[in-house]
């Protein structure tokens, strides 16, 4: 092995060493799993990723803003759940949203302490808006993924600024700020350059293939054919953050934009396939509105909720429940004939999450083949790490849920806890959420058929709460909607085995 490969391979020991030490970016890398992992597939990781967003207020309300903007006007503009926007955006695009804004809240804590480290957090901002910017002038579907990439493509930079600070502070002593010279300072001193220690942090952090491949720095020139979407995304990353190390230098409150912008428009215009003049504005654009989301501060419940048009009372229960589940309704009016039974599912368990302000909820299907119900769809803290739990024998059994099934009947539970109705309480549902107070079963039935059910609960930790009167109706009617989209798969699936 050279020695240049033992040196690169000692500093990257030494990175995750300091890594182990100080701990990894907070609030990202933890969260990435979770992220990419509702980035993959169809139905159910549309639901994953729904509950990934609600998990996070600042998240949820991002993507709301985002869905609801002019981007995606042909949708409408007056979406209000995170199941409905995940249609509208797709799992891909919500993905990026959100690993660029866990990104930002990482960096935002780990450079707390380090001036260094927050400057080049500061840049990274900055370039992931020059990025939305720059990609929008050509292709709006691909802007989230830019701001993803773009932020990225600096992630070297944070990554040896914070965890290998001593080294960092002979780069910047050495080289003034100068980038190129900056990357030879960091192959001389660590044995590879500052992107491929993006990479391998990237790679470790098990990101997808299509952002590490866009770190890598592509020098402008001259083609003879069009750049494919990796490469063009990675020129776009690299165009943001040289143009976001200008910008970083130039004098507070300057009104002339650096020579050196031009520039750089000039370079890469013919490689994004975007007019000079179009780069420069966008670049201008994410200079004036950069700084109003440089260091985004997490929002208040309060303020959270007034923003989503939820108010809510000390219990949880929002004060205008019925409406929200009105609104809810008209929603998924709107959307039975498109949408997938799974899609109505999960707009429906998140309408009864938010508007009724449940502790938990979760959807479950009964599986014929097994002679089971299971929980599919869970929301609330705890739920999904006791999904396991959530399943129970579809044989008749003489407690509150199979009487409820049977009788096609909504039931609500007000208070579980009084001794004489404790032997109505299955063993499964005590052992599952031991801190539930009351409860709602919505029954799910085809033709006499139980199909499955919905399920919320209001745990110990606020205070009691119940279904009132003028929240049947929309409940009632919530059910009926799921009904017919589950009746119109069943009559598809006869139609398909009916044809072999």
């Amino acid at each position: 092995m050279s020695e240049r490969a033992v040196d690169a391979e000692k500093s990257l020991d030494l990175l995750w060493q300091r890594v182990r030490q100080r701990g990894d970016l907070p609030g990202f890398s933890k969260v990435v799993g979770a992220i990419l992992g509702a980035m993959r597939g169809e139905d159910a990781n549309e639901f994953n990723m729904t509950r990934t967003v609600l998990s996070d207020p600042t998240l949820t309300q991002k993507v709301l803003r985002l869905a609801n903007s002019p981007m995606y006007s042909v949708f409408g503009q007056n979406i209000s759940t995170v199941s409905e926007a995940v249609m509208v955006l797709g799992t891909e695009s919500i993905g990026h949203l959100a690993l660029g804004l866990k990104l930002v809240d990482g960096l935002a804590v780990a450079s707390s302490d380090s001036s260094m480290a927050r400057n080049e957090m500061e840049k990274a901002v900055l370039a992931g808006h020059i990025g939305r910017q720059v990609a929008s002038a050509a292709s709006a579907r691909d802007a989230e993924q830019a701001v993803v990439c773009s932020m990225l493509h600096g992630l070297g930079r944070m990554m040896v600024a914070f965890y290998l600070s001593e080294t960092w502070q002979v780069i910047q002593r050495e080289c003034g700020g100068d980038s190129a010279a900056e990357d030879a300072a960091s192959r001389r001193l660590l044995g590879l350059g500052l992107d491929a220690v993006g990479r391998a942090v990237a790679l470790k952090w098990g990101l997808p293939s299509t952002l590490v491949d866009t770190l890598a720095d592509v020098a402008p020139k001259v083609l003879d054919e069009p750049l494919n979407h990796n490469d063009w995304l990675a020129a776009v990353s690299t165009m943001s953050s040289r143009c976001a190390e200008v910008l970083f230098k130039e004098a507070p409150g300057s009104t002339v934009l650096p020579p050196g912008l031009a520039r750089l428009a000039r370079d890469y215009a013919g490689m994004l396939g975007v007019d000079a003049a179009q780069l420069l504005t966008a670049v201008q654009t994410a200079r004036k509105t950069g700084g109003e989301e440089a260091a985004p501060a997490l929002p208040s419940a309060k303020a959270v909720a007034a923003r989503s048009g939820i108010s809510v009372l000390q219990n949880g229960k929002p004060t205008n429940a019925a409406q929200l589940l009105s609104r809810g309704v008209a929603e998924m009016e709107e959307l039975l004939k498109t949408a997938s039974t799974a899609q109505m599912m999960s707009l429906a368990l998140e309408t009864l999450f938010k508007s009724l302000g449940f502790s938990h909820a979760a959807a479950f299907q009964r599986v014929q083949k097994d002679a089971r119900y299971v929980a599919r769809m869970c929301l609330g803290n705890g739920l999904q790490e006791v999904v396991q739990r959530l399943t129970f024998d579809d044989a008749y059994q003489p407690d509150v849920f199979h009487a409820a099934l049977a009788n096609d009947k909504m039931v609500f539970v007000d208070n579980a806890r009084d001794p004489s109705f404790i032997n109505k309480l299955p063993r499964w549902w005590k052992d599952a959420v031991p801190s539930a107070r009351s409860f709602v079963v919505m029954p799910l039935t085809v033709n006499r058929l139980p199909m499955g059910f919905l399920y919320g609960d209001w745990d110990v930790t606020v205070a009691s709460s119940k279904i009132d009167n003028a929240e049947v109706t929309p409940l009632n009617e919530i059910r009926a909607l799921l009904v017919r989209a589950l009746d119109s798969q069943r009559m598809v699936e006869m139609g398909w085995r009916g044809q072999r």
